[in-house]
């Protein structure tokens, strides 16, 4: 069986977007940095967002039953540190940006990349962490080549529209 430090080591290597998961509903308000989100199809239009079954956000966003991906630009960085200690109240965690709601009525980053307005659809248990799978009602995006904010190697890095294009050009040459 793999252990543990070198299942994390090679998931170092796993470079993935930045996102300010949020909710709020019976439960209260509740908020956490999560880089595990992924899309899963198109159509319906779902996504797939674990978190932590110790996160103190779990439960809210099981009792809400809903939530928002809050994808995050390069300069949102310190906001995503922000986002991620556990010292701050959920209060300071959110008067640290500026909200919106769309759909179902959980905060919406006013200047993220993009955000995806979610019910969560069903729930899976898979060893320490909680797999919401997510029907997307409502997305936004904002125009304009702003950088990506993504956690790889144990820290964050920003990727430019620059870098993309690059990366494009020699796919296309090779």
């Amino acid at each position: 069986m793999l252990d543990k430090s070198t299942f994390r080591e090679a998931m170092a290597g796993l470079g993935a977007a930045v996102n300010i998961i949020t909710s709020d509903g019976p439960a209260g308000l509740a908020g956490c940095t999560a880089s595990a989100v992924c899309g899963v199809t198109d159509e319906p239009p779902t996504l797939l967002v674990c978190i932590n079954r110790s996160s103190r956000n779990n439960a809210a966003f099981h009792a809400n039953g809903k939530l928002c991906v809050n994808v995050l630009g390069a300069e949102q960085q310190a906001l995503a540190a922000h986002f991620a200690t556990g010292s701050l109240t959920i209060d300071e965690r959110f008067a640290a940006a500026k909200w919106e709601r769309l759909a179902t009525g959980a905060p919406v980053l006013r200047d993220a990349l993009a955000s995806l307005d979610c019910e969560i659809e069903s729930v899976t248990e898979v060893g320490t962490h909680t797999v919401f799978f997510c029907a997307v009602k409502a997305a936004r995006t904002h125009d304009g080549a702003r950088d990506a904010l993504i956690y790889y190697g144990r820290r964050y890095h920003r990727v430019g529209a620059d870098s993309v294009h690059a990366a494009h050009a020699v796919a296309r040459a090779a």
